[in-house]
């Protein structure tokens, strides 16, 4: 069940209380009777397992990392095939 945060506008004096979604949000301060507005807190979780980012990505180094393959479509290697048979025609003649 969730905890939620109550503030008194009367008194100031703020209140937790564990409640399910489907209930009626307090309303009446039981200190001083006055009325209770609902606070927006910061929650928490923690994610645990394999696969999340803190677990199997977060530590590693990035220069233990394998460099990536400069990998050329064929169209780019004809181009480059036939770039460098041009110039080796034009030094030979």
């Amino acid at each position: 069940m969730p905890i939620y945060e109550y503030e008194c506008l009367k008194c100031g004096k703020t209140k937790e209380a564990m409640q399910r979604f489907s209930d009626p949000a307090l309303t009446q301060c039981e200190d001083c009777s006055g009325q209770l507005r609902k606070l927006i807190s910061m929650s928490t979780f923690h994610l645990k397992g394999s696969g999340w980012y803190t677990t199997d990505y977060a530590g590693k180094n990035q220069s233990t990392a394998k460099p990536a393959e400069c990998k050329t479509s064929s169209a780019d290697a004809k181009t480059e095939s036939a770039s460098s048979e041009s110039a080796s025609s034009t030094k030979s003649s």
